[in-house]
Formats: C-alpha cells, structure tokens, sequence
C-alpha cells in the first residue's frame, strides 16, 4: 500500500463531502414528518436527550420519540463534532447571513441557537474535523493554505483554533475517510480510510494500524475510549475495539449499507445511533441488540 501525501489526505475530503444543492429542505418546528437531503453528522446533547443531525439548512434534532427543527439561523453545518458545552462546526452560512462565506471554524454552546466564529471565517471549510469531547482539542484535514495554516494537511489546535500545528501523519495509508478525536485524551486520535482504521497516540505525528486492510467509512470514540469502527465492503461490520489490549467486539446491525457516521450517547453508554449513506437513521438502546429505525431515505419517522 502506497503510503498517504499531505496532500492527498488534504485533497481527498471524503468525510461528508456530498454535494449541497441550494434547494432548501423543508422542516416545520412542529413534529411533523419532514425529508433532509444531506446527512452531514451526528451528535448527542451533553445530557443525551437530544440527537443532533446537521443537514442542507441547520440542524434536525430528535428527542423522546419526535423530531423537530434545531433553533437559530439554518446554516449549512459541516464537519460537525458534538462536544460536552456544545458543538463545534464548518460550512456555509445561510442566505441573508451576517456571517462571511465559508464559516470557517464555528461553535454553539446552545444547541445552535446562536454561532461564535473562533477562526478562519470566509477562508475556509473544514469538512475534515473532529473534536475530543471533553479535551475540546481540535484535528482538522486543512484542504488548502489559509491565514492559520500554511499548508494543506493533517493539524491540530489545543486553544480553540487561534493557532494550530502541523501533524506529519506518519503511517497514515489510503484515503481518508473519518476522523476522530479521543473524549479526553488530546493526544489521541483516530483516522478511517480506504486500506484500514489507524490511530495516533502523539497528536497525529505517526499512526498505526488499529484494523488494517478493510476499508473504513465512520468512526467514533466511546466516551471509555474505545473506538467504534465500521467497515464496509463485502464483509461490512462494526466493531468496539479497545485501543490498549487491541480487543474487539462486533456489535450487530440492522441494515447491511454502509455506515457513514456512528456515535455514543455520552449520558448512556449503551445507547448507539448510526446513519447509513441511503441516509437511514437507527437508534439502539442496548448496545446493538436491537435498533428502531428513525429516518428512512432521510425522511424522519416519529415514533410517538
């Protein structure tokens, strides 16, 4: 296998890269059913009451069996990342915004309601980013040369976005797919790609196989600091992998697509959401025992 450039991990952003048209999905904040186009993430409230998914026009939020519109204005979130005050994101303003078009690096501490610009507003848009959940240290996948970074490539920030430094990603093999950041270790990380899921224990700086020659299309850290991996291909699975003992365990699914993100409740460890790239939505309370279905072919399903 050929090893991964800075510049093709730049250049190859395949972490919820699809296409936006600029027709607006329709969502009343009312619990009626409503169809997103684009799936661009998924996250827990810090409380684990409320799932969070950014679509086309801001964000979907699924709570207690219903579905409704996020607050605030309905930017383009991308790159989203859940975190234990908030979320942090890139993307694109909405029409009319106030704010500079791409958002550069953004953060909400009330569930979207309003925006903090931290850096890099109308420069640039971070499709490729992560954040840890408690450590907030930030890893992004910079596509281009910008004010704040010099180069395209693999960079991490520890203060917020105000000054960033480059990880050589030494290791790092095939093209990128996820990306994800260790809840409270910053030094941790984990990359998925087309040859495998790797992980770094030194802020990028060199990588290892974690589950080599599989093709990789989500991750996610648990809130233990394990890593959720799913694979995909002919064999597709996903995996709980213990990142110290290397120790798996396959956790059962209930659709054979593609996983294209996967996430933990941090309020309760046994509840797991994954979407799939049909832009199916499933929810499991025990650890993937059993699942609901609450989104199909991005048209959302109350169950209440």
């Amino acid at each position: 296998m050929k090893k991964m450039t800075m510049l093709a991990l730049a250049a190859v952003l395949l972490i919820g890269t699809t296409a936006c048209s600029k027709k607006a999905e329709q969502g009343p904040n009312s619990n009626a059913s409503t169809t997103f186009m684009h799936l661009h993430g998924l996250g827990y409230s810090a409380d684990g009451k409320r799932l969070f998914i950014p679509v086309h026009n801001g964000l979907q939020l699924y709570a207690d069996g219903l579905w409704s519109e996020g607050p605030g204005v309905k930017h383009d979130y991308m790159g989203f990342t859940a975190v234990d005050d908030g979320f942090y994101s890139s993307g694109h303003p909405a029409p009319g915004s106030k704010f500079k078009n791409p958002l550069g690096l953004v953060k909400s501490t009330n569930d979207g309601k309003t925006i903090t610009v931290l850096a890099l507003e109308g420069e640039v848009d971070l499709h490729g980013m992560t954040a840890g959940y408690r450590s907030h240290v930030l890893y992004v996948v910079n596509p281009e040369p910008n004010t704040k970074m010099k180069q395209a490539g693999l960079f991490y920030s520890k203060d917020e976005g105000k000054t960033w430094t480059s990880s050589p990603a030494t290791g790092l093999q095939g093209q990128m797919m996820a990306i994800a950041a260790h809840p409270s270790d910053a030094a941790i990380a984990a990359v998925g790609t087309t040859t495998g899921a790797f992980l770094s224990k030194d802020y990028g700086q060199r990588f290892t196989a974690l589950v080599p020659e599989q093709p990789v299309s989500a991750l996610a850290f648990t809130d233990s600091g394990n890593v959720l991996v799913a694979t995909s291909g002919p064999n597709a699975s996903l995996i709980e992998i213990n990142i110290e003992s290397k120790q798996s365990l396959v956790i059962q699914t209930p659709s054979k697509d593609t996983i294209t993100y996967v996430v933990q409740n941090p309020a309760n460890p046994k509840e797991l959401a994954i979407a799939t790239e049909p832009k199916d939505v499933f929810l499991s309370t025990d650890r993937g025992a059993t699942w609901i279905q609450i989104a199909d072919k991005g048209k959302t399903i109350n169950r209440k």
